[in-house]
């Protein structure tokens, strides 16, 4: 893998830093990332790259997953190392053993800690204690793993990201919040579209104006969808009802749909070339249809494995 000494020509070290927040990365760091797993995309299958030999990580899920699990456990084999799922019955986090003292002990066995949680402040904690790297898998507030994704596949398709605009449709969520923070880093316009009170966390908000005027990229929040999709190159949405929501359904949906679903209608007021995005899982028939999913405009299948490459190129850098 000599290829990546020189996929930046600053450089670049990220060996045994945590990966809580994209915030914490510059621009540089983040295309470090993004060329990493480009090099591995393109070498599996073809060579093997043993850079976990002898290395295991543990994964840690308070929330159960399809894409984070598969993804990451692959991308360990797939570079030689050994992955050790924890569900949440086998380690409760903070229930008896301390979050800290599981940190402690995990450190003095594994190479690296991704998890999966319900609270930020769980990462958090666990960073803190930890001597080995911290990866987020997803936390309440963000989902930074799901971004390196999103911003891969968005690379792969256009060839560039500088000046490109992403059209957030829905609600304000976890994945919106990561996704202001590594676009705006990347000078990508965002417009977002959401029902009062549903807006991205201020926080967020606040950081992605930051560095959109050092990227020079535009940052607006809007009600509609239609105002939203007008110069967007591409349309991103997520579930209504996220996970642990369930019980505000009736109320999510009622003031979600049928205004922010992404339909035919809606992509046809997006100018010609728009593709469509989703994290995944989607509900079909609530936030985006099948005509639109399933379309060849759709690049939620190259998100789903670019889910791979990215995580891989992220165990590649820290461990």
């Amino acid at each position: 893998m000599h290829e990546i000494g020189y996929v930046s020509r600053k450089k670049i070290n990220l060996k045994g830093r945590d990966f809580l927040e994209l915030q914490d990365f510059s621009a540089e760091e983040i295309w470090k990332i993004l060329k990493t797993a480009r090099i591995l995309k393109k070498y599996r299958g073809k060579k093997q790259i043993n850079k976990l030999r002898g290395k295991s990580v543990a994964m840690i899920f308070e929330k159960p997953s399809t894409r984070t699990r598969v993804s990451f456990e692959v991308a360990v084999e797939e570079l030689g190392g050994r992955a050790l799922y924890l569900s949440r019955n086998e380690l409760q986090l903070g229930r008896g053993e301390t979050i800290a003292d599981t940190a402690r002990v995990l450190s003095r066995y594994i190479h690296l800690i991704m998890a999966r949680v319900y609270k930020y402040e769980t990462l958090e904690e666990l960073a803190r204690y930890s001597s080995v790297p911290v990866v987020n898998g997803l936390s309440d507030i963000n989902h930074p793993l799901q971004t390196l994704a999103d911003l891969y596949t968005l690379w792969e398709r256009f060839k560039r990201l500088r000046g490109l605009t992403i059209a957030w449709i829905g609600d304000g969520n976890n994945v919106c919040n990561s996704l202001l923070i590594g676009a705006s880093k990347l000078g990508i316009n965002v417009n977002i579209a959401c029902p009062h009170g549903y807006e991205p966390h201020p926080k967020y908000l606040e950081w992605a104006r930051m560095n959109a005027s050092q990227s020079g990229s535009i940052i607006k929040l809007v009600n509609e969808p239609s105002e939203a999709v007008i110069d967007a190159d591409a349309i991103v949405t997520d579930v209504f009802v996220s996970m642990g929501q369930e019980e505000e359904r009736e109320k999510r949906m009622s003031i979600f749909y049928p205004r922010y679903q992404v339909n035919s209608e809606l992509i046809a007021k997006a100018k010609h070339g728009v593709v469509f995005m989703h994290p995944l899982p989607a509900h079909r028939g609530e936030e985006v249809v099948d005509e639109v999913i399933d379309s060849s405009y759709s690049l939620v299948w190259d998100q789903a494995e670019n889910r791979l490459h990215t995580s891989k190129a992220l165990l590649y850098l820290l461990i």
